[in-house]
């Protein structure tokens, strides 16, 4: 790592995590382990069928069994009309409703139709097969091809096709079609002496976080209720809860729990809103819990896609021109993340002559819901599968062809903006420096190298400093903490304020006791909420200097806060002994009272993030099995406030990308039912499938924050499985073009080949 903080005392350093005694030891708190006296369990009734119509549910025998105290269905969720959308941050309630729970019909295997709240799990189970639901059987699709036809089954009569003009008249699977164009796309690709044009498919895969979605939530006589969840954002779990069930926001409270795993699949409700309803009607707490199964069937995984790459150059290397249109399974409702993968496709890249497409495809699967970078590792397998064979035509080494095309400082996106300072041109050049870049190679080995791009996000963050009585320090901030980012802040907050580390508490504050905070996702935690904790705790060091000129009967101006302590600014404002943060805090009653500070912001100047990996696989040609032999994942972080996460971020975006390469899938038949809806099924990589990732930080700081943070966990998901992709190629003279890159389709293009 390039450490540019050598000087300071704990950004950069590697401190000991606030979470981590209570994780190791199993005494942390998660989702599904609050309980309270006189709970309920609530469980959900879900459709065996792919597309059908609800003609009629009766929930009559279910109610009458002894045991049950609640039941509900979709008429009993506020009904948000569909005529314009009701958003929740990024997330139209108008479908998140509807996904939570079926009104007129299901729209895939696994839909939520009903729910009860019963004195146990066993009787919750029988209720639910005393139900009676009477459907009307309807065409289903499954795949994103086969729904863009015009004589696909339509799922929803409302949907027209945003985006283009005129506005259809029909109804249609195609939500949303967006582009975006830069240059003149014809004239780019005469002048280019190479042309490779290519189609790429992927197949829905799962965030896999190991803790299931889980919820308890009490209401008291006077309606004011309290959630209990896990979740990314409780501010998010509030208002989309209160939007669903006609509840003032007001009257929910939110605390959120640990959280065991997200990475974007936990930026939406399936739950609370239903043990909201059900707490309402029996007057008792609710929880509920999913399954594996169920968070298969009906959480969302992110989108498959079907994707078209043409990319054109001359024969010494600079590329002339780029088009690409990406086709995302949104699932059963609008939404997949199209857009971003249009925006993230060409962006490492100064090309003038630029064409993106993004269309957004509605299908009978569950919603897909955000992971890591949503639609940027699709787009960056396709655009950088067919940088390598367009390299590999002009004879170029691949890392050269990629820093001769680089985006730099002054370059303009496609998709906008003009990139400030970046540090892309500084990852390949590391990549290349590596020692793993020349490293030889053994038959049936190939090396593959792929680069990755995310633009991160600021938005709203809120942050409380408490200075408590014995001088340590509380830092409260509003975002559930899923990479680190207490440990984050508090390295930020003791750095400032010039004491121990160990000296500061974090603590994730709930909806009642913290301003407004975004949800954790895009990046954004340690750049916004980071900017939020220096601004609060300059604040507070700006008390604690009037606090110790009033003590000395001086103006501020003349006093100076250093190393943890006030002192006078010079020999000129008087010799006093300086002040330390315990002894202000000793005196604070009689100085003015507390000593605290609270902000509240909307983050600006995020900055992008680039990376570039290099990967060696070898290929049993008898089995078609990949093994991932070594990994580098170098990465511009802007500034590393904790390493050790930073390189844990990176790490943990690179196993999930091996598995999206080589063996995640969702498998349906020809029925619509989802066959592998279980870890033993859907294939993850474990411990033995991956070797020991190398993570190389590189530290270009961002100039619009004031501890040069860029945002570290998105981008490190988007290169694997095209590099991946590309050292199988130069291993075997195969390009495989669809993922996952299993053993069966490696075997099958080996005897092909042969």
């Amino acid at each position: 790592m390039d450490t540019k903080v050598a000087d300071n005392n704990w950004i950069g350093k590697r401190t000991i995590r606030p979470d981590g005694a209570d994780k190791v030891t199993g005494r942390a708190t998660f989702g599904a382990d609050f309980s309270l006296p006189g709970m309920l369990w609530g469980k959900v009734l879900r459709s065996p069928h792919p597309h059908a119509i609800i003609k009629s549910i009766n929930l009559d025998k279910a109610a009458a069994l002894p045991g049950v105290k609640a039941v509900m269905c979709g008429d009993d969720l506020a009904n948000i009309p569909l005529d314009k959308p009701l958003m929740v941050g990024p997330a139209d309630m108008r479908f998140v409703s509807r996904n939570v729970m079926a009104r007129d019909k299901v729209l895939y295997a696994g839909h939520a139709v009903a729910a009860v709240a019963a004195i146990s799990n066993t009787i919750a189970s029988a209720a639910l097969e005393l139900i009676e639901v009477d459907y009307e059987i309807l065409p289903h699709v499954i795949d994103v091809e086969d729904a863009m036809q015009p004589d696909a089954p339509v799922l929803h009569d409302f949907l027209r096709t945003g985006g283009v003009t005129p506005k259809p008249e029909t109804a249609s699977n195609i939500a949303n079609r967006l582009e975006f164009k830069v240059g003149d796309l014809d004239a780019g690709f005469a002048a280019a002496d190479v042309i490779v044009e290519r189609s790429y498919r992927t197949k829905p895969i799962h965030q896999g976080y190991i803790e299931p979605h889980a919820c308890l939530i009490s209401m008291a006589k006077d309606g004011q209720a309290t959630i209990w969840s896990s979740s990314q954002g409780h501010f998010m779990v509030r208002n989309a809860t209160a939007k669903m069930t006609g509840m003032s926001v007001a009257d929910i409270r939110a605390i959120p729990a640990e959280i065991g795993g997200g990475f974007g699949g936990k930026t939406i409700v399936y739950l609370e809103p239903l043990a909201m309803v059900l707490a309402r009607k029996s007057g008792s707490p609710v929880k509920m819990v999913m399954s594996r199964e169920e968070i298969f069937r009906a959480t969302g995984p992110t989108s498959g896609s079907w994707n078209t790459v043409r990319i054109g150059a001359t024969k010494d290397g600079k590329i002339t021109a780029g088009s690409a249109t990406f086709r995302f399974q949104a699932g059963a409702f609008p939404g997949a993340p199209a857009r971003p993968a249009a925006m993230c496709a060409f962006a490492p890249y100064d090309i003038e002559n630029v064409e993106s497409v993004g269309i957004d495809v509605v299908m009978n699967r569950p919603k897909s819901n955000a992971y890591r970078a949503p639609g940027a590792p699709i787009a960056a397998h396709a655009v950088e599968s067919t940088m390598d064979e367009l390299a590999d035509k002009l004879g170029l080494d691949p890392v050269e062809f990629r820093l001769q095309n680089a985006a730099k400082e002054g370059s303009k996106a496609a998709y906008g903006p003009t990139f400030k300072k970046i540090g892309f041109v500084e990852t390949l050049e590391a990549a290349k420096a590596h020692a793993h870049y020349s490293a030889p190679l053994g038959p049936n080995q190939g090396r593959g190298v792929a680069c990755g791009f995310w633009f991160n996000v600021g938005g709203e963050s809120s942050a409380q400093l408490h200075i408590n009585e014995d001088g340590t320090a509380t830092i409260i901030t509003g975002h559930p903490d899923i990479g680190g980012s207490r440990a984050s802040m508090v390295n930020i907050t003791a750095e400032m304020l010039g004491v121990d580390y160990r000296a500061v508490r974090a603590q994730i504050g709930d909806t009642n006791s913290i301003g407004i905070s975004a949800t954790t996702g895009g990046s954004r935690v340690t750049f916004s909420a980071g900017m939020a904790v220096t601004q609060v705790t300059e604040k507070v060091i700006t008390t604690l200097r009037e606090r110790a000129a009033m003590i000395w009967e001086i103006d501020v101006e003349a006093v100076v806060w250093e190393d943890g302590e006030a002192r006078p600014a010079g020999s000129n404002a008087g010799e006093f002994e300086p002040l330390s943060l315990g002894d202000l805090a000793a005196k604070a009653n009689a100085t003015g009272g507390p000593i605290n500070g609270q902000v509240s912001i909307n983050a600006q100047g995020a900055a992008p993030a680039f990376t570039t990996h290099v990967c060696d696989v070898e290929v049993d040609p008898d089995t078609g099995h990949v093994a991932i032999l070594r990994y580098t994942a170098v990465q511009d972080a802007g500034r590393a406030i904790h390493p050790s996460y930073v390189e844990g971020q990176i790490q943990g975006g690179v196993a999930q990308g091996v598995g999206w390469a080589l063996n995640e899938e969702y498998i349906y038949d020809d029925n619509g039912q989802l066959e592998n809806a279980g870890f033993l099924d859907y294939r993850m990589p474990v411990a033995s499938d991956l070797p020991m990732i190398e993570a190389v930080v590189v530290e270009i700081p961002n100039d619009a924050h004031p501890h040069g943070v860029r945002g570290v966990g998105e981008v490190p998901i988007a290169p694997p499985m095209a590099a991946i992709g590309n050292a199988i190629a130069n291993a075997t003279g195969l390009r495989l073009s669809d993922l996952p890159m299993s053993p069966p389709k490696v075997l099958a293009a080996l005897d092909e080949q042969a």
